[in-house]
């Protein structure tokens, strides 16, 4: 073989090489965005749309949307609007069941390692276990406060699901037990879910809120409003 078909061969190898690498890295990116469609019953053209949405306005008034509620609200058929939404609503249902059988695991090992005390929820609002409701509040109180206590005694009697933030309590978790007890909130209620203890932890000025305590705060539309 002469020197130029040596080289001739070697740049072949060479291209050959060269193609395989750059063509890998293309192939996994195509089997992740298939297996990523896949995972939300999609269609890759969808999750391909999906993208270039969220490089438009949307993506820039709401950079945090998930591909079913962006192709949702940018739906171009009520049929195709109709289709996210059922999509939507089968994988939330997927997503909180999965959810409240890990609470229950969660729960059942709490009872066993300490059984008698209440649960209290640390950091606040931080818990992947905690599932958002638009009928669930949060209350702001401050330990040493009457118009705190009565006003949690009044959404306890209501049966009102809510989640309690201290302000004051030193990282206390005595000191909030304490003060559920005093206003009568039940184990029971720590138990189910229905009730949260939590330290504030800076919460209350992380929100933006002003005004005294106590204070009803619910989320609406990634804002606190006060009830």
């Amino acid at each position: 073989m002469t020197n130029a078909q040596t080289q001739a061969a070697g740049s072949g190898s060479k291209t050959s090489i060269e193609i395989i690498s750059k063509s890998r890295p293309a192939e996994e990116l195509q089997n992740d965005q298939s297996r990523l469609a896949r995972q939300w019953g999609l269609q890759e053209d969808e999750l391909i749309r999906y993208r270039a949405l969220m490089h438009g306005p949307l993506g820039t008034y709401s950079p945090n949307l998930d591909p079913l509620s962006a192709l949702g609200i940018e739906a171009q058929t009520e049929a195709e609007r109709q289709r996210y939404a059922e999509l939507q609503v089968e994988a939330e249902a997927a997503r909180v069941e999965k959810l409240l059988a890990y609470q229950r695991a969660y729960d059942q090992a709490w009872k066993v390692r300490y059984p008698g005390m209440a649960l209290i929820n640390l950091p606040p609002m931080s818990s992947p276990l905690m599932i958002k409701a638009t009928e669930r509040v949060a209350v702001f109180v401050e330990y040493d406060c009457s118009r705190c206590e009565h006003r949690v005694k009044q959404l306890n009697t209501a049966g009102t699901p809510f989640d309690l933030y201290v302000v004051g309590s030193r990282q206390d978790d005595k000191r909030i037990r304490d003060w559920a007890q005093k206003v009568g909130i039940k184990l029971t209620r720590i138990r189910d879910g229905t009730i949260t203890l939590n330290h504030d932890n800076g919460r209350w000025l992380s929100i933006g809120a002003q005004g005294e305590l106590p204070a009803v705060m619910r989320e609406v539309n990634g804002k606190w409003l006060r009830q």
